[in-house]
Order: C-alpha cells, then sequence, then structure tokens
C-alpha cells in the first residue's frame, strides 16, 4: 500500500498561523519594535496561492539583510508552504532548512519537512523529522499520525527485505540438484517462497469453508505432486522451471482469488 500524506494541509496551518501572528503584531498585541522590511505582502500572496507576487515579495524578505529574524523565519515559512504545493519539493525543502536553522523548535516544520523528504521518497529522513517534531510537540496529531503510518510502511519494507531472494525451505539444507538451483537464482528463490505461500494461504481458506470446492486436501495432494514433479523433471529436455513454478503460481492465485 502506497502512504501518502495531506501536504497542502500542512501548508495551509503553517500560513494561518503566520497571517494570524502578523495581524496580532500589527493590532498592538505585543511591544512593536522599529519595522525595516514589511512581510505582509510576502504573507498575504503566499495565502492567496499568488507565486507571481509572492515571488518578489519574499524575497525582498528574505535576502535583505535587516530583516528581522522572526520575519526571515516566517517568511522563509510562507514561501516554502507555497513551492510546497506548486511541487517545488527542493526548494521548499531548503526553505524549511533554513527557517529550522534559525528556529529548532518549530515542531509544524519539522513536521512540514518530513512530508516533502516523504514525497521525495526519502523515507529515513522523513521519519527522522516526524520524530522532531514530536520531540518538540508530543501532542502534534498531523505528526504522530505521520510517523505512526511511516513506522509501520518501514516495518513492512523491513520484513519483505528480509525475505527477499531466500526460497520456503533452508538453502543449507538443500540436497536436490533443483533445490540448489533455486537457492542459487533469486527470481527462481523468490517464486519459490510465492508458490509456497500461495498454496498455504488456498489450503488455509479452505479449511474454513464448510464445502469447499477443492477442499483443502486436494490443493494439498496438488501442491506435493507438483513438487514430486519438479524434483523427478529437472535437468531433463525441455523443463522449464521458471515456466512451472509460475504456472502453479498462477494456478493457486487462480484459487484463492489474489
Amino acid at each position: 500500500m502506497r502512504f501518502t500524506v495531506p501536504i497542502e494541509f500542512s501548508g495551509a496551518v503553517l500560513l494561518c498561523a503566520l497571517l494570524l501572528g502578523a495581524a496580532h503584531a500589527a493590532t498592538g498585541g505585543e511591544p512593536a519594535t522599529v519595522a525595516q522590511v514589511d512581510i505582509a505582502p510576502c504573507l498575504a500572496a503566499a495565502a492567496a496561492d499568488d507565486m507571481d507576487n509572492a515571488g518578489p515579495a519574499c524575497a525582498a524578505v528574505i535576502d535583505n539583510e535587516k530583516t528581522a529574524k522572526p520575519d526571515l523565519i516566517k517568511a522563509l515559512i510562507a514561501r516554502g508552504a507555497l513551492l510546497a504545493r506548486h511541487d517545488q519539493t527542493d526548494r521548499a525543502i531548503a526553505d524549511d532548512s533554513r527557517a529550522l536553522q534559525l528556529d529548532p523548535t518549530l515542531a509544524d516544520v519539522f513536521n512540514a519537512r518530513g512530508e516533502l523528504w516523504l514525497k521525495k521518497g526519502d523515507r529515513p529522513k522523513a521519519v527522522q523529522d516526524f520524530g522532531a517534531a514530536l520531540k518538540i510537540d508530543p501532542n502534534h496529531e498531523q505528526a504522530k499520525a505521520n510517523h505512526k503510518a511511516m513506522a509501520r510502511e518501514l516495518e513492512r519494507i523491513g520484513a519483505q527485505m528480509a525475505v527477499v531472494g531466500k526460497p520456503s525451505f533452508n538453502c543449507r539444507r538443500a540436497r536436490r540438484a533443483v533445490e540448489k538451483a533455486i537457492c542459487a537464482n533469486r527470481e527462481l528463490a523468490d517464486l519459490d517462497r510465492e508458490v509456497f505461500a500461495a498454496n498455504t494461504r488456498a489450503v488455509r481458506e479452505a479449511q474454513s469453508m464448510r464445502n469447499p470446492t477443492p477442499d483443502a486436501r486436494t490443493l494439498q495432494r496438488e501442491q506435493d505432486d507438483f513438487i514430486a514433479r519438479r524434483n523427478a523433471e529437472f535437468g531433463r529436455p525441455g523443463y522449464d522451471l521458471k515456466k512451472a513454478m509460475q504456472d502453479r503460481l498462477q494456478r493457486l492465485n487462480g484459487i484463492d482469488g489474489y
């Protein structure tokens, strides 16, 4: 199952918070300092999803050496969220990273950057950022959901990787020529494991039915016959082990509906 995250949602939350903060400062909620750079056009254009105006407006704030640190952080976050919405992932990550360098306590930004890493397919960095967000704010709901989903995804991938290239039997105990051939070939090993798993699944499902067709014993006899025929015919002229295994897998998948 492919894992997806609502990057647009996180970006919208960040922009709303920035606009509220700017409005609060404008109404005298905190002691005012001399404004050296006007950040309002940057925030307004970013919130309006106006790439044409946000670009120069935010650059005027971000590239100005006189910009106060809090305003610089706000402009970076606003532009980063806007870039993320327009699939400019690398640039958005760069803005979020710079904002986090200036203030490493921003849980929302860690979560937003984690979603961007995930969009790029970098799961380890995504998990790291989601974890950082939760370390700052253990109750961050979006980061918790993202971290939980990613942990499950990484666990699933790890489980799959652990058996890649391994057949259903222990290669150390392989004695037959056909078994050694399977162990020596990754594709055949994967096919053998898939055949075994499909047969196990089909037999288990048949056992759970009152009047299964075919029944579990018949299915297992078919599998035993397949293994016996494979062992006997391997190495003979015209015998294609890979095709035989593929045909058996297709037969099993047709039985259990997978």
